[in-house]
C-alpha cells in the first residue's frame, strides 16, 4: 500500500490511465521548452542591447598605405563618425592590405565578418559588369568630369545594384588620374607604347586597351608589382602619382608620363549584414560622415597628387608630358578597339551624357568583361581583381 505522502511526490500524470501519461509529459516538456527559449532569446535580447549601448567597433579595411589619400579619408571619417555617435561608433582602420585582396574583403563583406571596405570600382565589374565603364580610358579628362560621373544618375545607379548583393555603398571617393612609369624610355606619342611589358589590373578592359597600344600588358595582383619590377620581370606600371609614391616605385623605376588615361574611384562599402543591425539613426550618422568627410578627401588627393609628382622627380624620376594630339590619338585608338566607335565626339567627357546613353556604353564594355576565352589564363589562374591598384 503506498502511503499518501508518496503518492503526492509522484508526478500529477501517475495517477492517470497508462495512455495519457506519454501525452502530459509531452505537454510539460514543450511548455518547459518554451519558456528557456523565452529566456534565451530575452537573455541575446539583453546582451545585444547592452553592446549596442557600450558601442560598436567597425573595421575598415583597404588596399593603401597610411600614407595615401583613402586612409587620410578613413582617419576623417572616423573622427566625424565618433563625435555624431558620442563615441559608440568606432572605425578601426586595416590598410595595405591586412584584411586580404579586394576579391577577399568583398566577400568578408557580405558574409558579415568584416563590415567596411574601400574598394576599386574595378573589383566590382566582377559582380555588376556596366560598373567597367570607370576604368575605359579616355573617357574624362578633369577631375570636376570624373567627380560628375560617379556623382549623377550613372553613379548612383550602379550603387542601387549593391544592396541585393550584400553590399551597401555610402559613395565614392576620388583617386586621381592614372599615369604610366616605365625602366625603358620615355613615353610621349602612341609609338612608344610597342612592346613595353606592362604591369595593368587583372581586367579585360585594362588588357584590351594596352593591348590596342601595342603595349605588352601583363596582368599581375599588385603586392607582386614591386618585385617584377625590381626584377625586370615587367618594363612599367600604371597608377596614381600618390600610389608610385607610396610604393616606392621609384626606386625601380625611371620615367613616368602623364599620359591621364583613366581616373580612379574607390567607393565606399558596408556590410548589409552590419548595416540592417544598425539603427536607423546609427545609418544616417554613416551617411552623414560619409558626406562630410568627401570633401576632405578629394582636397588631400588633389594636395597629394601634386606634392607626389614634386617627390618623384626630387627622387630621380624624369617626368614628362603627352601633347594634346597624342593623346587623341591614344583615346581614338582604344575607343575604336573596344567599341568599334570613336566616341572621342564627346571632348573625352561622357559626364554630361544622359544614364541611358551612358548604359548603352557599359553595355558594351559587359561584353568584353563576360569575355573569358580572350584572356583564358587570367581567368584559369584566378588572378582577377586580386588587388586592383
Amino acid at each position: 500500500m503506498v502511503s499518501t505522502e508518496n503518492r503526492a511526490l509522484r508526478p500529477k500524470f501517475a495517477a492517470t490511465s497508462r495512455g495519457a501519461a506519454p501525452v502530459r509529459f509531452r505537454e510539460e516538456s514543450m511548455r518547459l521548452f518554451a519558456v528557456l527559449s523565452a529566456a534565451v532569446v530575452g537573455g541575446s535580447l539583453l546582451v545585444g542591447a547592452a553592446s549596442a549601448q557600450e558601442g560598436r567597433t567597425i573595421r575598415w579595411g583597404h588596399l593603401n598605405n597610411t600614407d595615401h589619400p583613402v586612409s587620410f579619408g578613413v582617419q576623417k571619417f572616423a573622427e566625424i563618425l565618433l563625435a555624431k555617435s558620442g563615441g559608440k561608433l568606432k572605425i578601426r582602420e586595416f590598410a595595405s592590405s591586412q584584411l586580404g585582396n579586394e576579391l577577399q574583403q568583398q566577400s568578408a563583406l557580405r558574409g558579415g565578418t568584416q563590415e567596411m571596405f574601400s574598394a576599386s570600382t574595378t573589383s566590382l565589374a566582377t559582380v555588376v559588369p556596366e560598373f567597367g565603364l570607370l576604368d575605359f580610358p579616355f573617357i574624362v579628362s578633369t577631375t570636376d568630369q570624373a567627380d560628375a560621373l560617379v556623382g549623377g544618375a550613372y553613379g548612383k545607379a550602379m550603387m542601387d545594384t549593391l544592396p541585393q548583393r550584400g553590399l551597401i555603398a555610402l559613395g565614392y571617393w576620388g583617386l586621381g588620374f592614372r599615369n604610366v612609369t616605365n625602366s625603358k624610355h620615355p613615353i610621349a606619342k602612341l609609338e612608344d607604347f610597342a612592346g613595353l611589358k606592362l604591369r595593368v589590373i587583372p581586367n579585360p578592359v585594362y588588357l584590351e586597351s594596352f593591348s590596342a597600344f601595342k603595349a605588352n600588358p601583363i596582368p599581375m595582383a599588385f603586392g607582386e608589382l614591386y618585385s617584377a619590377l625590381e626584377t625586370r620581370t615587367v618594363d612599367g606600371q600604371e597608377n596614381p602619382y600618390t600610389v608610385i609614391l607610396s610604393n616606392k616605385f621609384y626606386e625601380v623605376q625611371k620615367y613616368v608620363s602623364a599620359t591621364n588615361h583613366t581616373f580612379t574611384e574607390n567607393i565606399i562599402l558596408v556590410s548589409k549584414i552590419f548595416w540592417d543591425k544598425l539603427t536607423p539613426a546609427e545609418q544616417k550618422m554613416m551617411q552623414e560622415a560619409y558626406a562630410e568627410s568627401r570633401g576632405y578627401q578629394k582636397e588631400q588627393t588633389l594636395l597629394q597628387t601634386e606634392k607626389a609628382l614634386s617627390e618623384l622627380q626630387a627622387k630621380g624620376m624624369q617626368h614628362n608630358a603627352v601633347a594634346p594630339e597624342e593623346l587623341e590619338r591614344l583615346r581614338k585608338a582604344v575607343h575604336l578597339q573596344q567599341t568599334q566607335t570613336d566616341i572621342s565626339a564627346f571632348s573625352a567627357d561622357v559626364s554630361f551624357l544622359p544614364l541611358p546613353v551612358l548604359m548603352v556604353l557599359a553595355s558594351g564594355l559587359k561584353k568584353i568583361l563576360q569575355t573569358t576565352l580572350m584572356f583564358p589564363t587570367v581567368f584559369r589562374r584566378g588572378h582577377l581583381m586580386f588587388g586592383a591598384c
